[in-house]
């Protein structure tokens, strides 16, 4: 774990950056000494790239909290080990973890520590993800999308479905089976309930993948079992985004 560097402009550049964003954004400076007292914002980070990395891999000092009216927040902080750059990324917002479901995370992006450059970069690379991703989970959150039908467990054995969009789906009580399932490409959804194979290694691979597990589940004493799987209900349509006002302003 490394240790954040010494730099006292956060909170002047977090500022800038507010006021210069579209929109109306308020700032918020906190420093902390250890580690665990950063979680509580980071582990919120909405990002799988470099900047949730560096969240979690580094002991940050400090930070800076950029919020919106609506919900909308940004983290800014010092960029480890580079003292002339800043990251900044979105955090999720407070929705149950199933309106997350097929939503891509907007990661963050590393800016320079110059505002002007900085707040142009955020509006062009950053905001568009990030309106875009909460649009899809406040969605989702009014209109759950649909789940995969799972085909119905049968005790001892592995029960399988093949989706009109040619996703193969398998649910199982078997402990062992499961490993079975890993090892042919099979992954597990939560959200849907079941272990999917996609439907991207085509129909001649997939169907050599399912052979390879019914022999090889057969060896062990479990059987497979194949059902047409009931279509999924159209999903409902997502609004369209409404242009964000250009008015600006600023308070700490």
């Amino acid at each position: 774990m490394s240790l954040p560097r010494t730099r006292g402009d956060l909170a002047a550049f977090a500022d800038a950056l507010a006021a210069r964003l579209p929109d109306t954004w308020t700032s918020a400076y906190s420093s902390h000494a250890a580690y665990h007292d950063q979680i509580a914002t980071t582990s919120a980070l909405w990002d799988v790239g470099a900047v949730g990395y560096a969240a979690t891999n580094f002991v940050l000092g400090h930070q800076a909290l950029l919020s919106r009216a609506d919900g909308a927040r940004l983290l800014v902080f010092d960029r480890p080990r580079y003292p002339d750059q800043f990251m900044i990324g979105a955090l999720e917002p407070d929705a149950h973890h199933d309106a997350f479901h097929q939503v891509d995370e907007p990661n963050g992006i590393t800016i320079p520590s110059e505002p002007v450059r900085a707040a142009a970069q955020i509006t062009r690379r950053l905001l568009p993800r990030y309106e875009q991703a909460l649009l899809q989970v406040r969605h989702n959150t009014v209109h759950p999308p649909a789940r995969r039908a799972a085909p119905s467990l049968v005790a001892g054995a592995v029960s399988m479905a093949w989706h009109p969009d040619g996703v193969i789906g398998a649910v199982t009580g078997v402990r062992e089976a499961t490993a079975v399932l890993y090892g042919a490409g099979f992954q597990y959804h939560p959200y849907h309930r079941q272990f999917l194979l996609p439907a991207s290694y085509g129909d001649r691979e997939q169907i050599a993948r399912l052979q390879a597990v019914t022999e090889q589940l057969a060896r062990n004493g479990v059987g497979v079992i194949m059902r047409p799987a009931r279509p999924a209900p159209a999903p409902a349509a997502l609004p369209a985004r409404s242009p964000a006002p250009v008015a600006s302003s600023v308070t700490r």
